[in-house]
């Protein structure tokens, strides 16, 4: 019986470590494989561990490559998206404009549509504008799908911010733009930085869209699709784990910062 009521005490606990378990095991799975040293083609099957593929990641042709071209839109995409998210979300929640309602019903459409949809629609544009397909439609088709993401996260912090605040800052004779540096932009950190991050992250993993608007162009993500119609080689796993591992430092690191900033405070 004492376990009967221990299990219902921490049912939600339980679920909720089962259920984070089940997501991390693919990453665990590519971790493990970047250390196999396949007989064939296909990294699938465990056969020998070998560091050979973490001592050679860029020992693939173009991958390298491949990969330093989703770095490159992934970071600009997420600068573009970031300064005009953030200004559109400040416009949305501070100032009254006509369409201000149906704006904020259309933020969220490229979040519900379907990708190959918006991929279609933007390929079908800059192909009306005789755009040459590569890394700048790209670029603007990533920033365009991120822009959402970033409003939405930017938007909630903002609404969520006491206005008494600047309005304090403005008593004590401050100006719009060290209001603006010193107590807005500082409030609404957690929210932008938020967005940045879905944005690298989104714009990085993307498929879809770049299929649709890539002409010639070879992101990593359409490497990797690439690789498995021939053989997937295990550098794809070195630099999966690799990315993986930078997400969780990054996470450990802002809660880090988190924790100790909460501790001056108290």
């Amino acid at each position: 019986m004492a376990v009967v009521r221990w299990f219902k005490r921490n049912l939600v606990v339980i679920a909720g470590l089962l259920t984070l378990g089940y997501l991390l095991l693919p990453n665990v799975i590519v971790t493990v494989f970047s250390f196999n040293k396949p007989k064939g083609r296909f990294n699938y099957e465990w056969q020998q561990f070998s560091l050979d593929a973490w001592k050679k990641p860029c020992g693939v042709a173009d991958m390298c490559g491949s990969l330093s071209i989703s770095l490159q839109i992934a970071v600009w995409a997420t600068i573009g998206a970031t300064l005009l998210g953030t200004m559109i979300a400040f416009a949305l929640v501070r100032y009254r404009f006509r369409a201000r309602g149906a704006i904020n019903s259309l933020i969220f459409l490229p979040m519900a549509m379907p990708e190959v949809v918006m991929a279609a629609s933007l390929l079908t544009l800059f192909l009306n504008m005789g755009a040459q397909l590569g890394f700048y439609t790209i670029l603007i088709a990533h920033i365009m799908f991120c822009l959402s993401f970033v409003v939405t996260a930017v938007k909630a912090r903002v609404m969520s911010m006491d206005p008494r605040l600047e309005q304090a800052a403005q008593d004590l004779y401050a100006g719009p733009v060290q209001t603006f540096l010193r107590v807005t932009l500082p409030i609404a950190a957690p929210g932008i930085a938020a967005g940045a991050l879905l944005s690298f992250a989104l714009s990085f993993d993307d498929f879809i869209i770049t299929n649709f608007n890539a002409g010639s162009t070879v992101t990593f993500p359409m490497f990797v699709w690439g690789s498995a119609q021939r053989g997937t080689p295990v550098q794809i796993n070195v630099i999966g784990t690799t990315m993986f591992l930078i997400a969780v430092l990054l996470v450990l690191v802002s809660m880090a910062i988190t924790n100790r900033r909460n501790k001056v405070k108290a």
